[in-house]
């Protein structure tokens, strides 16, 4: 006998019940079997506590015999790298304060020398000019009495002439105003006698 198509279509597609029952059987079974996660079982805690051991030897080893050292050798080579970089600059830094005082000491001493200099030449410059004005003076004063000399020539010769034009200027007035001729005697004596 034929199933019926009805009940056929019905035993072979499952329900949508009959998968959660399939699902929830499943995990009771493995829930019963180990306990959920591998890693917390203990028949596989040896293997762990191994590869741990193994893992963290290898990684000790590496950074202590590789890692450590290079890091070590850069860190030192940095720290040598500063300190030399800080004993040069002290060393330039005391070169160069040394060098300003140099320079300083030397600024003071080429003003010092400077001002004598110039002390020098203001004293040169006045020496010379007072003794160019002493030549000239001496020069004036020498053309001076040389000129009072050529006067008093002159004088003197004029004079002696005037005393022989007044002489004469005198016995011509005479003898026009009087009429009469005075002597030579009377006329000197009174032209000294005037001057």
């Amino acid at each position: 006998m034929a199933p019926a198509p009805d009940t056929v279509l019905h035993s072979e597609v499952p329900s949508p019940l009959d998968v959660t029952d399939t699902h929830a059987s499943t995990e009771a079974s493995h829930g019963a079997e180990g306990g959920g996660l591998p890693q917390f079982e203990f028949q596989h805690w040896f293997g762990q506590i191994v590869w741990l051991v193994v893992l963290f030897i290898t990684l000790y080893l590496l950074i202590s015999k590789i890692f450590a050292p290079r890091l070590r050798g850069v860190i030192d080579q940095r720290a040598s790298t500063i300190a030399t970089a800080v004993e040069t600059a002290r060393k330039v830094q005391t070169e160069a304060a040394g060098q300003a005082e140099v320079a300083k000491a030397e600024l003071a001493q080429a003003r010092a020398d400077s001002r004598a200099t110039a002390a020098a030449a203001k004293t040169r410059v006045t020496e010379e000019a007072n003794r160019r004005g002493a030549a000239e003076e001496a020069k004036v004063n020498a053309r001076i009495a040389k000129a009072e000399t050529a006067i008093g020539k002159t004088r003197d010769a004029a004079m002696t002439n005037v005393t022989a034009i007044a002489t004469d200027t005198a016995a011509a007035m005479v003898k026009r105003l009087t009429g009469t001729t005075a002597s030579a005697a009377e006329v000197a004596a009174a032209v000294k006698g005037a001057a």
